[in-house]
């Protein structure tokens, strides 16, 4: 038995509604009211209900919604190096999310750690090919792991502070800039 197929206008809705709430996140915070999501993608609150009953329900599904659209995503024909700097500063915008997250969920912790399961089962690879294709290229030398540069990245993002003055993407991109050296050996 084959599973039934959902109604063009149901998927349509859905991919608005994930689209509308990744962009009201990143603007407003995941606290935005929700009928601001639902105005951006163009549909009513009771849409927006029938899809995401809750609020971590929306932000769950943003937070899956991204980790997909990252694991997919590559800067075609770009340099190995501008890719990996252009797939980082999405990362930087999918933190946000994965921040707020933390602050709004209501699941259980075995759910919250099948997130962080899938966002490293589904990143990290990914990450990995990209830096294993600037390695080839001569493009990166430094010695990091995929993990080791996400975790590095998350930890520049998670502790930016409320300072106008303090630039998340100019400080990434330096440190995504430093793979172009080698480090120097630390024995002393």
């Amino acid at each position: 038995m084959s599973t039934p197929r959902r109604r063009s206008d149901v998927e349509r809705n859905e991919g608005a509604l994930l689209e509308a709430a990744a962009a009201v996140f990143a603007a407003s915070g995941v606290n935005a009211p929700v009928r601001e999501v639902a105005a951006a993608a163009g549909v009513g609150v009771g849409t927006l209900y029938r899809h995401f009953p809750s609020r971590s329900d929306l932000v769950v599904a943003v937070y899956r919604h991204q980790i997909e659209s990252l694991a997919e995503t590559g800067d075609a024909g770009a340099d190995p190096f501008t890719a990996i700097l252009g797939w980082i500063h999405r990362f930087v915008d999918f933190l946000d999310t994965k921040h707020g997250l933390a602050r709004v969920w209501t699941g259980d912790d075995a759910g919250f750690t099948a997130l962080h399961t899938l966002f490293v089962d589904r990143l990290v690879p990914v990450l990995t090919a990209m830096l294993d294709e600037a390695r080839a290229a001569g493009q990166v030398v430094a010695p990091i792991t995929a993990y080791q540069l996400i975790r590095a990245v998350g930890d520049l993002v998670a502790w930016a502070p409320e300072d106008p003055d303090y630039d998340v993407r100019q400080m990434v991109t330096l440190l995504v800039s430093g793979l172009r050296q080698l480090q120097p050996d630390r024995t002393v």
